[in-house]
């Protein structure tokens, strides 16, 4: 599976691509992931990617024609492919898009800065508007990186082996149940504090009925 990120801060993502479980799935050649700046695309010697807005008001607005020249350079000719705008009015993100966003061959995301992004990119270019929460960032460098990590996990062989997500996938949702480690009994605030009699039972089935109660299914 192939991620494109098309961002004016392509530096962001190093520190991010370069450790843990996402770098390894780049190595093992799991997913590819390609960061491009967007001033490559640019029309000027000055690389500009903003301008003001039509009919006044603060900041700037990035432009239509890198971002247009950016997704159709990047953009594959084959397989399944998603342009996904970043925006705080986009439908909301969840795991059932997650599993749904799984399914593609290529994603191409494009992280809007400033004041916000051409209309014309929503309405003409990218497949997608999506918001990661009820609240406004200053870019979407993070939701693509959020994006990138939930649809990734779902990617087999990214995170073991590829029978360990059907343990806790149901259809487009994912189970998630308390988890407890070592040591069994730990005094915290004063009082102790134990692992629950059944996980440290063996009985694998009263496992699995105390993790179907105890846990949330997340959509």
């Amino acid at each position: 599976m192939r991620f494109d990120i098309i961002t004016i801060f392509p530096s962001l993502f190093d520190s991010y691509l370069s450790q843990g479980l996402i770098e390894k799935a780049c190595r093992d050649k799991k997913i590819e992931v390609n960061v491009h700046d967007l001033r490559c695309w640019a029309n000027d010697k000055h690389k500009t990617v903003d301008d003001k807005p039509f009919g006044g008001g603060i900041g700037m607005v990035m432009k239509v024609d890198p971002i247009y020249k950016a997704v159709k350079e990047i953009k594959k000719n084959k397989g399944k492919q998603k342009v996904i705008l970043f925006s705080p009015r986009g439908r909301r993100f969840n795991q059932k898009k997650a599993s749904n966003f799984a399914d593609y061959d290529q994603i191409i995301m494009i992280c809007g800065r400033y004041e916000g992004v051409d209309e014309r990119v929503a309405k003409y270019i990218a497949d997608e508007e999506v918001s990661i929460g009820s609240y406004v960032l200053m870019g979407g460098d993070l939701p693509a990186m959020i994006v990138l990590e939930t649809v990734s996990r779902l990617v087999p062989g990214v995170i073991g082996k590829e029978n360990f997500l059907e343990e806790r996938r149901k259809e487009s949702a994912f189970i998630e149940y308390p988890h407890y480690t070592r040591p069994e009994k730990i005094t915290i605030n004063g009082k102790e504090r134990v692992v629950p009699d059944v996980l440290r039972s063996g009985d694998h089935k009263k496992i699995e009925k105390w993790r179907e109660k105890k846990g949330k299914t997340i959509k």
